[in-house]
């Protein structure tokens, strides 16, 4: 594939890349509020020629490219959204929203597949049906989800659905596959510990609800050790705990607030089990009660076997094999784009952003040098998998 004009169709539009992701950056929208992205967008996806839709998921696009008379129909998904986050990178395009920014490289999501749309719809190269969906709320608003039950693949069908992410850490532009579970399912807890309140200076005459979740958090730090094979992977993490406001004063109740990672049902339902029997069994050991709310989130996002083989192939194809990652491990991180690949056959895959600030730091900044790379793969694997017969 060196000598097939994908690199020099996406280098022509280097700069207009990277002149939309610092836009975009400068203006980040939140879950569901994406309506300048949207429009801008669609706007480009016009010009070039596509069938664009809007409206899935609030304020999702998805534009169609079909040329020739193949059968095959393939999506690529690209998230919109930003976060709730100050930045605090002091670039000339940083956020113009106050607390609002681009702190998970969306926006450079976004702009490379743009990119990529403009370089398909000039070349012309593939017979088949192109679906590239933008998707907004991927940022804990399941957007991908709300985009499905909007009727997402029964309006655009898809044989196969493609997403990346950039991944700080890892050399820029170096590829990462991963085969099964790739990225956790993430679930929140709450936990009231309740007791009965009073005067510091008699504890005797009160509930410490302090010292009962003090034992609970020390308690829950058991439930992967002793409750999960070491062969599996999970994460159960106190995060917060609020109560009580004086020294002197005992509250009445304490909260605790967990995130529990897992990468299989299994070990999902035995973790719930054990953390709801252990709130209970250490607050009732302490004379208090335990009130809990545990929220299932995004489920564990599983790549395709078949389909990740086919998105290396491209990496290895369009770029040599030693841009790809050997052995890139699961992330317990949690993505929305699991729910596509429970719908459909696919793969999440993984780019490398360089020595950048972590995602969802204030100081995050997507690195623009990578932006033809992705474009490039996209192009790529669009043309690879709807080829003329």
């Amino acid at each position: 594939m060196a000598g097939d004009g994908i690199a020099a169709g996406v280098e022509a539009h280097r700069e207009a890349m990277v002149v939309l992701r610092r836009d975009l950056h400068r203006h980040p929208e939140l879950a569901y509020r994406e309506r300048r992205t949207g429009d801008l967008v669609t706007e480009a996806l016009t010009a070039w020629g596509y069938e664009v839709h809007r409206g899935l998921g609030g304020t999702g696009v998805v534009g169609t490219l079909a040329l020739g008379d193949g059968p095959r129909r393939v999506g690529i998904r690209a998230d919109m959204d930003a976060l709730p986050i100050v930045e605090a990178t002091n670039l000339p395009y940083a956020s113009g929203t106050e607390g609002v920014m681009h702190a998970c490289g969306h926006d450079g999501h976004t702009a490379s597949l743009l990119a990529a749309a403009r370089v398909l719809a000039e070349r012309r190269g593939f017979s088949g049906t192109l679906h590239l969906i933008f998707q907004p709320a991927e940022e804990g608003g399941a957007g991908a989800r709300r985009m499905i039950r909007d009727g997402l693949f029964e309006r655009f069908p898809c044989d196969a659905v493609y997403g990346l992410h950039n991944w700080p850490g890892v050399p820029a532009g170096q590829f990462g596959f991963i085969t099964g579970p790739a990225m956790a399912a993430a679930d929140r807890v709450t936990i009231r510990v309740v007791g009965k309140g009073g005067h510091g200076a008699v504890p005797q005459q009160t509930v410490d609800p302090v010292v009962a979740s003090a034992s609970l958090v020390m308690a829950l730090q058991s439930v992967v050790s002793r409750n999960v094979s070491p062969l599996d992977a999970a994460v159960v993490t106190v995060g917060a705990i609020h109560g009580g406001q004086a020294a002197n004063v005992i509250p009445d109740a304490v909260e605790l607030r967990l995130t529990v990672r897992t990468f299989k049902p299994e070990v999902r339902e035995g973790i719930e089990a054990r953390i709801t029997a252990l709130a209970r069994a250490q607050a009732e050991s302490y004379g208090a009660t335990a009130e809990i709310e545990y929220l299932r989130g995004y489920p564990v996002l599983v790549n395709h076997a078949a389909e990740t083989d086919f998105a290396r192939q491209v990496a290895a194809a369009q770029f040599g094999a030693d841009r790809i990652q050997p052995d890139f491990p699961p992330i317990t991180a949690s993505e929305d784009f699991a729910y596509m690949l429970e719908e459909r056959p696919g793969s999440y895959l993984y780019l490398g952003n360089g020595d950048s600030a972590a995602l969802h730091s204030p100081n995050y900044n997507f690195n623009d040098e990578i932006l033809p790379v992705a474009a490039r793969y996209w192009v790529a694997l669009a043309e690879r998998y709807l080829a003329a017969a």
